[in-house]
């Protein structure tokens, strides 16, 4: 390691004025636990900073190779396409600098404790009367096109549900894939359990979220018989600091394997047959840098058509 690597955190990008300051407070944690190095964070899209901007913030102060952290839980699109594409594109323009991709945040203990620290801090400001065997937990995870992604949130559940010893669990997600939270909650209701918690697996704050919350709300107002908790995102847990930081120094140790068993781009996947081999570029140009919801705000739906992997909230 020399005095020239530099981190540059790669953020989705929101539309959401919260979402962004929950972001850079984040990426300003980051760089005091990274003191050896320059720390740059910057935006796919609908956000500025983007993410080349800054590139070109690092490659002016010197740095000689720059490690680029994906700030997202999963790997779908974004992970997969997106983000390489801008990395190997600054890459080849710029021979002298060492690019280095470092994997998403994926399933990882640390997190798994996090999201547990989560839903327990909910249960502490419930009624106390009621057991996790009289509980159903759904974790609510973005949704992509990406089964592989999609996979993993059933797969944090079901940890969750052993670990903790939740009577049941379900899985849903906020747009993308199905089923959509209010689809999820109207079946978790039939099951007949005292208590749901509603557990958004993102990293932060934004429209997604706020819509998963409305969701549990009008399912709370429909059933009065049933309690429902609204359990926190990761947002700025130490354990997801700590993850970020594990990602860089396995960066930097060449022990940096993504877990590609699974993805479509690399494996006929039942139903996405034709993703395999598909080219790696960038699907964002026509958002990049593209403002939050502030003053003068750019309306742009996010659910468009190319269908985002684990979204502006920060679940991909």
């Amino acid at each position: 390691m020399t005095e020239k690597t530099a981190v540059m955190i790669c953020g989705h990008g929101s539309r959401d004025d919260a979402a962004i300051e929950e972001f850079n407070q984040l990426a300003g944690h980051l760089s005091k636990r990274l003191p050896d190095f320059d720390v740059e964070s910057g935006f796919l899209e609908f956000a500025t900073p983007v993410i080349r901007t800054g590139l070109d913030k690092l490659k002016d102060r010197g740095a000689e190779r720059i490690v680029c952290v994906p700030g997202m839980l999963f790997a779908a699109g974004h992970v997969k396409n997106d983000l390489p594409s801008e990395v190997n594109n600054f890459g080849a323009e710029n021979p002298d600098i060492e690019m280095i991709f470092a994997r998403e945040l994926a399933i990882d203990l640390k997190l798994l404790e996090a999201a547990k620290q989560r839903i327990e801090a909910a249960e502490r400001d419930a009624a106390p009367d009621v057991s996790r065997q009289d509980t159903l937990l759904m974790v609510v995870g973005r949704g992509t096109n990406d089964p592989d992604a999609n996979s993993n949130v059933s797969k944090i559940a079901r940890m969750l549900w052993e670990g903790m010893g939740f009577g049941w669990a379900e899985v849903s997600y906020s747009g993308v894939a199905s089923p959509l939270v209010d689809a999820g909650l109207a079946q978790a209701v039939k099951l007949g359990y005292r208590r749901i918690i509603v557990f958004p697996y993102f990293l932060f704050t934004g429209i997604l979220v706020r819509r998963i919350y409305d969701w549990a709300d009008e399912a709370a107002a429909e059933n009065p018989s049933i309690e429902f908790v609204k359990a926190s995102y990761l947002n700025d847990h130490e354990l997801l600091i700590d993850t970020f930081v594990e990602r860089v120094n396995e960066a930097l140790t060449g022990d940096n394997n993504m877990n590609c068993q699974l993805c479509k781009y690399r494996e006929q996947i039942i139903g996405y047959e034709g993703d395999k081999g598909a080219p790696q570029v960038g699907h964002h140009h026509h958002v990049r840098g593209v403002g939050t919801d502030g003053p003068g705000a750019h309306d742009h739906a996010h659910d468009h058509g190319h269908h985002h992997g684990d979204g502006h909230d920060g679940a991909e």
